[in-house]
């Protein structure tokens, strides 16, 4: 019996769906159709965070609950429409359309994580930190958010923290360009040693995780090319279909928990937020950069 398949049109470009109705996430009731209708509405949010990036996908074909692996080289055959971009040995996909956004997502790509580095410029265009829990449920981490927000503010500075979509929160800064990735890493290693020695029964900054204990690691060394991080708005291949979402600091006061937002209500909030990230005006870091040199 052939498979049955659903034409999407997408614009000019039409993409044959196979197995429309294969369960993805089988408790909240989305299907593979139903999986890629969500990733059209999440592109004009998602690609602008993601089109100059080198982009790696972690590919379910048998749905949350089964197999899965990375997908780094871009697979093969590559439609007309998807772009790529060569770094190193791998010819990686730049997510840079929606037609390429399901056309991965017909893949089963259900988590889109791309490059800190961009695909054209040597300078970092934001900094980012990521605030990893070890506790796979972590009851402090907005309380932890909200602290580096307030350092960040006394510095001067604006950012917007994100859920990853699985436990931890990362701080997204859109600069100017002109400090270089690693004067951010010093910037990071500033602001993290300084929250871990004010916070010692809250943050670390310890690499080892068995030395960690149930301590929030903050890691600023992670913002570096040659790695990755999950994209806004990518969703993560988790119970509930969570999404890294852009969140305001008085929503991280009211501790929301990262399963509230999914690929089911995330179109209504996004009509009413916008991208939050988008929002917020470059940061000028180079005198905050001075000011710690000088110290």
């Amino acid at each position: 019996m052939a498979a049955t398949k659903t034409l999407i049109k997408l614009g000019d470009t039409e993409l044959k769906l196979s197995h429309p109705d294969k369960p993805i996430w089988p408790e909240m009731g989305i299907t593979k159709l139903v999986y890629v209708q969500k990733l059209a509405a999440l592109a004009p949010y998602l690609l602008p965070h993601s089109e100059r990036r080198y982009l790696t996908t972690i590919r379910y074909p048998e749905g949350i609950g089964g197999i899965s692996f990375y997908q780094k080289n871009c697979p093969q055959p590559i439609p007309p429409y998807v772009n790529t971009a060569v770094n190193g040995t791998i010819n990686y996909v730049v997510l840079d359309s929606m037609p390429t956004l399901v056309w991965l997502g017909s893949l089963y790509s259900l988590e889109f994580h791309v490059s800190c580095e961009s695909t054209d410029d040597a300078l970092p265009d934001r900094w980012i930190l990521d605030i990893d829990p070890m506790l796979e449920v972590e009851p402090r981490i907005m309380e932890a958010t909200a602290i580096v927000g307030e350092l960040l503010a006394s510095l001067g500075l604006s950012a917007v923290p994100k859920t990853s979509g699985a436990t931890g929160v990362q701080i997204v800064m859109p600069i100017e360009p002109g400090p270089t990735y690693d004067d951010l890493r010093g910037f990071g290693k500033f602001v993290c040693e300084y929250l871990a020695a004010k916070h010692p029964q809250l943050f670390t900054v310890e690499r080892l995780k068995k030395n960690r204990g149930t301590l929030i690691y903050l890691d600023y060394l992670q913002f570096y090319p040659g790695r990755t991080l999950a994209a806004p708005y990518t969703p993560r291949a988790r119970p509930g279909a969570p999404v890294s979402t852009p969140l305001t600091w008085e929503e991280v006061r009211r501790d929301p928990k990262p399963t509230d937002f999914h690929l089911l209500n995330i179109e209504e909030r996004l009509r009413r937020t916008g991208d939050l990230i988008r929002l917020l005006p470059r940061q000028q870091l180079r005198p905050v950069l001075q000011q710690i040199r000088s110290l």
